[in-house]
């Protein structure tokens, strides 16, 4: 088998798309194929930078893992970051190319990246045996049909078979999958190859019945149904419910080693980038992680992390507003830990000027630090590796801010007063023996008797995560069927269901 494809589309945005791509291509690879994932257009705040200094999304990085390649921007050509309700950021090949509206970018711009798009995936096509493509939204969008670059519009160019799949969980799975196929023009309706159930609880002989029923209403068939996974969410585009928080959430996870818990407060920021950067943290055992948005909730954190943010001088705001900046300069006059993460490193800042993100000029930001910041046209995408703490970190840079660091100690590429730090590196608590060292300094300085579990991998368990993903395709998807697609296209003759695209 040689550049074989399959698109895997969604009824809805968080249908399940990004984890059935993930556990297709870990399904594939222990067979022994050589497989790639796909997402010609992303639009998510939550990114990775790849070894050669690209950004992509951070779901498409995961799935490079699920398929034990590294990742590149060939994976995710248009990386879209949201700025505000009205414009994003255009990131192509990696790289950021200028701001553009939503009508400016669908009025033509987007049309003149579909060329790109699809080399894109032709290349590793050529290089691979397989490549499983990750659709957006819904392929059913007919207000976007003509500017599509990321659904049927590849799917069409590249003649990919469509697996649609469909969040049982959330109700109207049934209405989603006919209603969606039923949208489609007939030449998008051939390649349109059948479904995939996700998140399905009980018994699924009852299921049965409406399975043939839209197999009857359809022509197409249900390729699998899977079940229900608690913890399972890895590495989303955008939202809150991300891996191993979720696993440590909803899972039996070990009580901690020592008598006391570590909380940890997120403050939930506007535009919150790369909120994976406190997985690491939730994976270990009695730290607990949640996200809030009033000071009063930061009474009885042991430490309060001010994520990353694409827009800096608006969660500045955002944090006067709420009363939070009050509460985080209190904390650190207590000696209290608080970590400041990229966009919140610069927040925790004497001072910003900002001429490229919000225009706003010279802002004076919270002053537990001593860093002023000025944001550069240039962005800075980096792979850095360092010590802190007398433990080796790597980590992952991806922001316009410079940080001119004028005292405390040095802290990665940021710095340390006190119990507050700062640093612009993102994914460094993944390192898990800095990790543990952080934890130690945080309940020393919080007066808590905990204890890091010593033996905790954070990759060991993404990889557990991965292995679990392609155990729900190989025990509940039919496998013989999607290979068959995957080597073979679309099955020729699928019928077309009316009204077709208005």
């Amino acid at each position: 088998m040689r550049g074989g494809g399959l698109l895997v589309a969604g009824t809805t945005s968080d249908a399940g798309k990004s984890v059935v791509t993930a556990g297709i291509c870990r399904w594939l690879v222990r067979r022994g194929v050589k497989v790639a994932p796909f997402k010609g257009q992303n639009m998510s705040l939550n990114s990775f930078v790849t070894r050669e200094g690209a950004e992509i999304g951070r779901a498409q990085a995961m799935q490079a893992q699920a398929a034990r390649v590294e990742p590149t921007a060939l994976m995710n050509p248009v990386l879209l970051k949201p700025g505000g309700d009205r414009s994003s950021q255009v990131v192509l090949m990696g790289k950021p190319v200028g701001e553009m509206s939503a009508r400016g970018y669908h009025g033509g711009r987007q049309q003149t990246l579909f060329e790109p798009v699809l080399a894109c995936l032709e290349e590793l096509r050529a290089t691979h045996d397989a490549v499983i493509c990750e659709g957006a939204g819904s392929p059913a969008e007919i207000n976007l049909r003509r500017t599509d670059i990321v659904n049927m519009g590849i799917a069409r160019a590249a003649r990919l078979p469509v697996v649609v799949v469909g969040d049982i969980d959330r109700g109207g799975v049934f209405a989603q999958f006919f209603g969606t196929t039923a949208l489609l023009a007939p030449e998008d309706q051939e390649l349109i190859a059948g479904y995939l159930v996700n998140k399905f609880r009980g018994d699924v002989t009852l299921l049965e019945p409406g399975l043939d029923m839209l197999h009857g209403l359809t022509g197409r068939r249900t390729f699998g149904v899977l079940p229900y996974a608690h913890g399972l969410g890895i590495d989303e585009e955008d939202g809150l419910r991300v891996s191993l928080r979720g696993t440590v959430r909803e899972s039996v996870v070990a009580p901690p080693l020592g008598a006391d818990v570590l909380r940890v407060a997120v403050c939930a920021v506007p535009l919150m980038s790369n909120f994976t950067d406190v997985d690491a943290l939730a994976a270990e055992p009695g730290v607990i992680v949640r996200f809030v948005d009033r000071p009063e909730e930061l009474a009885d954190a042991d430490l309060v992390v001010v994520p990353g943010t694409r827009g800096t001088v608006k969660a500045l705001a955002w944090l006067r507003e709420r009363g939070l900046a009050d509460a985080l300069a209190r904390r650190a006059a207590e000696g209290r830990p608080v970590l400041g993460i990229c966009g919140g490193f610069q927040v925790l800042g004497e001072h910003i000027e900002d001429e490229v993100e919000s225009r706003a000029g010279a802002v004076e930001a919270l002053g537990l630090l001593p860093v002023r910041v000025r944001f550069a046209r240039e962005k800075t995408l980096a792979r850095p590796v360092g010590e802190a703490l007398g433990e080796r970190v790597e980590g992952y840079e991806i922001h316009h801010g410079v940080a001119d660091v004028r005292g405390g100690e040095p802290f990665l590429d940021g710095c340390r007063v006190g119990a507050v730090w700062g640093t612009h590196w993102h994914g460094s608590l993944e390192s898990d023996g800095f990790r543990r060292a952080f934890l130690r300094e945080v309940a020393a300085a919080a007066g808590r008797a905990f204890v890091p579990a010593p033996d905790t991998s954070f990759g060991t368990l993404r990889e557990e995560q991965l292995d679990r993903l392609g155990d729900l395709i190989e025990e509940h998807a039919d496998t013989d069927a999607l290979l068959r697609l995957v080597e073979e296209g679309a099955p020729k003759g699928l019928p077309f269901v009316p009204p077709g695209a208005p």
